[in-house]
């Protein structure tokens, strides 16, 4: 219902962050791999490459995916979205409980 989107986003958000994990701890990395350490489908790890790299994480190369230079800047505001957004779950329970009342 209402929520039902938030918590579609917040699923691809966990799945975005298991493939940066992967990469980081692996690069460079590539797609078949990532997919087959993860047991992820291609098209969703395929997906996620594209999204970190919009975002400025992540660079492809020949032989993978690899955090780019200022990329760990990029890692570290992701801590402050965090926040952010909890500071706004809190307030959705607060509205919810009052609602629900």
């Amino acid at each position: 219902m209402v929520l039902r989107k938030l918590l579609s986003e917040a699923e691809i958000v966990v799945r975005h962050l298991i493939v940066l994990e992967a990469v980081m701890k692996n690069q460079p990395i590539g797609i078949f791999k990532l997919s087959e350490l993860l047991n992820m489908p291609k098209h969703k790890v395929r997906y996620s490459l594209r999204t970190l790299e919009h975002a400025g994480i992540i660079e492809p190369t020949p032989h993978g995916a690899v955090i780019r230079e200022g990329g760990e800047e990029q890692i570290k505001k992701l801590k402050d979205d965090y926040k952010s957004l909890m500071d706004y779950m809190k307030k959705i329970g607060e509205m919810i409980e009052k609602i629900t009342e």
